[in-house]
């Protein structure tokens, strides 16, 4: 069956991860906070972060402003912010695929609900995708394998038309369970040749 869907995950192979380990660890340096309270609190938030319970004032509430700071809300979502920085040869890769116009191109990515939206028009994604599966619009989150069933069932795609694409191996297990189609991210270039021994034009 011919691929006529791709599925990509955004942090960790088109853009950096909007707030992961290493984000957290330089926060944590950057504004002098607590590394084991707020891991603690943020292991204790982050499923509700993630799939939109929780806005981002509620999880800086959480894990941050809980205490007096010597640095404002505003400084700290900034920094959060800046953390998005853009992986430009696999976007040009993903972009080549959205200007063919063969595919219907859509995201299924983990991310709190104000950093998607922000990752999304600071790096115009609309250009690339049009539908973003999304843990915080979902309220589910990789690698639950009842994302990429919603993913499929909105898009009325069978499983065997449709590649995903993801930076971790956990999360490519679950689509492949399903019968699609995946690529382990390793960077551009392996993302290219993968893409083309799956058939798809790049």
């Amino acid at each position: 069956m011919a691929i006529t869907t791709v599925f990509c995950d955004i942090g960790g192979v088109l853009l950096t991860n909007g707030w992961d380990h290493d984000s957290r660890r330089l926060a944590v340096e950057r504004f002098g906070l607590d590394p084991q309270e707020f891991a603690q609190r943020h292991d204790a938030t982050m499923a509700d972060f993630d799939c939109g319970r929780m806005t981002l004032d509620r999880y800086l509430d959480a894990t941050v402003f809980h205490a007096p700071r010597p640095f404002s809300r505003d400084d700290f979502k900034a920094f959060m912010f800046a953390q998005s920085r853009p992986y430009t040869e696999s976007l040009a890769v993903v972009r080549r695929l959205a200007d063919s116009g063969r595919y219907l191109m859509a995201t299924v990515n983990n991310e709190s609900r104000e950093l998607n939206d922000y990752r999304i028009a600071q790096f115009r994604l609309r250009e690339l995708f049009s539908l973003f599966f999304s843990s915080c619009y979902l309220g589910v989150r990789k690698p639950d394998a009842a994302i990429y069933r919603l993913a499929l069932d909105v898009t009325q795609r069978a499983p065997g038309e449709c590649l995903f694409v993801d930076d971790r191996e956990p999360n490519v297990e679950p689509a492949r369970a399903l019968g699609m189609t995946v690529i382990h991210y390793t960077g551009a270039d392996q993302l290219a040749r993968e893409l083309e021994r799956a058939g798809v034009t790049v």
